[in-house]
């Protein structure tokens, strides 16, 4: 038996049966039981992930009373066990029964044990799914990203480095496609940091026209140019003793590239229309979608702008790439809903849950904080949740 067998129950009282099944599933610590008293004692005592369970069970093994109060009784000790209901052709009724008082799944005799693998080991899967959605939620509120759900191993390890780099002054620069969360984790940056209490200021470089991007970045003076009635403080200035997040920062135009390279240089702005250089203070953060290598290499990003801002690269994984953080995410968001308009949802059905798991997401929902700005892809399923 290998050192990490997951638990198996089965409550049977065919000894035969019980013998062949051990085998089938040597790779499982198999838990037998012959009665219902024995899977409840064997329930309190272990945690068991799946039982199969006969319908036909002692006392009264040509009915279906046994079988449905073991289910009733394993659900009420460890409702989160997956149970699947072992049944004959003559009580497929009885089955759907059980499929109806929460049993998982059922499979009719005589046993194919290709096929009973198959169900136990998405059993198996969905119930991992679940245990860490409720490790998740009851962890949520020490995230060190306030509002970002995860727990693949894919996401943490991005959440550690922002962890480690946050408290440090370096200029971060955050890669991957829209939607995967760049903004929230580079205000995570900045809540963390000894600059909190300063200003988080963002720009998104791709949303301003080319012509108003160097009044934005670094202000003017009044007069400076026809309607510049006042004087206007720029984003960088606004920054000062705090962090500028440069969004999209793969648009900004190669002439605007080289203003931002003189700042980086010293951390002095110089205002449109303006005689006097003004020293700042500020952290630097940027992230994009575009692939910067690419662009440097055809002369559309300067290679020693790159440098300045990538004193610490982060690559954020679309959703595809976080193993089960799809699911994580979809249960987080029907809590919250269900909770917020009474609604008496436990949970996705089987086929959802497999449906939400296997599609190829994008970058979306990574955001908790704003479920209804975040866009939604082709290709979607109606899915299903239990009641």
């Amino acid at each position: 038996m290998p050192p990490n067998a997951k638990p198996l129950l089965i409550v049977d009282d065919d000894i035969g049966l019980l013998r062949q099944l051990r085998w089938a599933f040597s790779d499982h610590r198999v838990y037998p039981a012959g009665t219902r008293q024995e899977a409840i004692d064997l329930v309190k005592r272990e945690a068991i992930p799946v039982a199969v369970v006969d319908l036909g069970l002692p006392p009264n093994p040509d009915g279906a009373s046994e079988g449905l109060a073991t289910l009733t009784e394993i659900l009420a000790i460890a409702p989160g066990t997956k149970v699947i209901i072992a049944t004959g052709n003559k009580t497929r009724e009885n089955a759907l029964q059980a499929i109806a008082s929460g049993a998982y799944d059922f499979y009719q005799k005589p046993i194919n044990i290709d096929t009973l693998r198959l169900i136990v080991s998405r059993a198996e899967h969905i119930f991992e799914l679940e245990a860490e959605n409720r490790r998740l939620s009851e962890g949520a509120v020490t995230s060190p990203v306030d509002g970002l759900v995860a727990s693949s191993p894919e996401m943490l390890r991005v959440l550690r480095n922002i962890e480690k780099i946050a408290p440090t002054d370096v200029a971060v620069l955050l890669l991957g496609e829209s939607g995967t969360g760049k903004e929230l984790l580079a205000r995570a940056i900045h809540k963390m940091s000894g600059r909190a209490r300063s200003p988080f200021i963002p720009i998104n470089c791709a949303a301003i026209p080319e012509t108003l991007l160097e009044s934005e970045l670094f202000g003017y003076e009044k007069g400076a140019f026809t309607g510049a009635v006042k004087q206007n403080i720029g984003r960088i200035e606004s920054a000062d003793r705090g962090t500028l997040f440069l969004d999209e920062i793969g648009d900004v135009p190669l002439a605007m590239q080289v203003k931002l390279l003189r700042f980086l240089q010293d951390q002095i702005v110089e205002r449109i229309g303006g005689r006097k250089p003004v020293q700042v203070d500020v952290r630097i953060v940027c992230a994009t979608n575009q692939d910067l290598d690419s662009m440097m290499a055809e002369g559309r990003f300067r290679e020693d702008l790159y440098y300045r801002l990538n004193e610490v690269a982060v690559r954020v994984p679309p959703l595809r790439e976080r193993l089960g953080d799809a699911v994580v995410l979809a249960s987080f968001f029907l809590r919250r809903f269900a909770s917020e308009y009474g609604r008496p949802v436990r949970g996705f059905a089987p086929s959802a849950l497999a449906a939400i798991q296997d599609h190829q997401w994008s970058g979306e929902c990574a955001r908790a904080r704003e479920p209804h700005q975040t866009r939604r892809g082709n290709g979607r399923r109606n899915i299903g949740v239990s009641r």
